[in-house]
């Protein structure tokens, strides 16, 4: 499929291994995009779609100018009631976005017209969209419906050097948190950053510190499966070859006793996944804090200017005094489908109702039984 206005001349991609071949010019086309976060990288979302991808539903639209790449969204298929269009990468994603080339004027146009022409039996649903991203201006420049609904809320703080974030808090929780500090020290904790040809071993040792760390306390089903870990361990390691991720081992003794995997763009680096021995909680060491201060180090000295907790309000997280950003979800859609859009809309809502019921619920059964005020993001989510 192809066609050509303003010398763009838009395609899509809907076979793996043409795909898999993008990667040099998808890489080239994510470092002129300011915005792209490091899901947008080719190492993430072609592992992704290795892994959880359905053969025949993938729809890579891709817009060229002058033989250049300068737009491009990675999307699949999704059969449904409402049939779908949304991009690679899933529930394990934490930002989705397209990517546009910010030197080339007319590449979100091209794209607004290449996506209109792929979604004339489906809506197309952008799901844990940033404020910031790219694909936010699409909805401006499409033809038709849109609907722009709230999403996940996330935690971020400024990528600044540790002794600053504690300088944010209040004075009794910053003087708790120095405590932790000089136990971290007296603990001798020593850290390394794994190079890319180690990384495959480095996140088997992560999972596993993950799977022991959360055993008996409802760790997340998917990061047990064989999948999840075949994706990790294919997508970071060109990506820590890239620059677009750490995996950071931390040992006492010589012995690894914690490892972390940030994920990592010009902008913005955001803890995705962490593992850590349960003797480290008998020890009171902190292992939050333990990651934080090394994230925050590399974070100020690397130039980001935002150190993302990713999705999720947990009051760990809130322990920090973050900024709360929430994330939005994007629905497109030709005007033949506005009664899909509307079913769609409806299901959606319904679902944010039902999660916002459920958390007021579960902040008033905890005021009723403590008798205290409970932080924001204390329910669950």
């Amino acid at each position: 499929m192809s066609t050509a206005r303003e010398n763009f001349r838009s395609s899509v991609c809907r076979d793996s291994r043409e795909f898999e071949q993008l990667a040099g010019d998808w890489g080239d086309l994510q470092r002129r995009c300011e915005t792209a976060t490091p899901f947008q990288t080719h190492a993430w979302l072609f592992s992704w779609w290795t892994a959880y991808g359905v053969p025949g539903r993938l729809r890579v639209v891709l817009v060229h100018r002058q033989g250049r790449l300068v737009a491009a969204a990675a999307l699949h298929r999704v059969r449904g009631l409402v049939p779908v269009l949304t991009p690679l990468g899933g529930a394990i994603t934490d930002f989705s976005d397209v990517l546009l080339d910010d030197g080339c004027p007319g590449a979100a146009e091209a794209l607004a017209r290449a996506l209109a022409g792929l979604a004339r039996s489906a809506v197309i649903d952008f799901r844990e969209v940033r404020p910031e991203a790219a694909v936010g201006c699409l909805p401006a420049l499409w033809d038709g419906p849109s609907r722009i609904l709230p999403d996940s809320m996330c935690l971020e703080l400024p990528a600044v050097p540790m002794a600053d974030l504690v300088a944010r808090m209040p004075s009794s929780r910053a003087q708790r948190t120095r405590a932790k500090l000089r136990k971290l020290d007296a603990a001798g904790v020593e850290h390394r950053e794994v190079e890319a040809a180690e990384v495959p071993a480095a996140v088997e040792r992560l999972l596993a510190l993950h799977q022991r760390q959360w055993e008996g306390r409802g760790v997340t089903p998917e990061h047990l499966t064989g999948r999840f870990a075949a994706h990790l361990q294919r997508a970071v390691a060109p990506m820590v070859a890239d620059g677009d991720a750490r995996v950071t081992e931390f040992s006492i003794g010589g012995q690894v006793v914690a490892a972390d995997l940030t994920l990592v763009s010009p902008r913005l680096a955001g803890g995705y996944l962490y593992g850590a021995e349960p003797a480290l909680r008998e020890r009171k060491i902190d292992v939050a804090t333990l990651l934080l201060r090394h994230s925050a180090q590399q974070s100020s000295v690397n130039g980001q200017s935002t150190l993302s907790m990713l999705r999720g309000t947990e009051p760990y997280k809130n322990h920090w005094c973050p900024q709360r950003v929430g994330n939005r979800r994007l629905l497109l859609a030709r005007r033949r489908l506005l009664p899909a859009l509307a079913v769609l809309t409806a299901q959606i809502r319904g679902r944010i109702w039902a999660r916002d019921t459920v958390h007021s619920w579960s902040r008033r059964t905890q005021q009723r039984t403590v008798g205290a005020p409970v932080r924001a993001g204390s329910g669950p989510h």
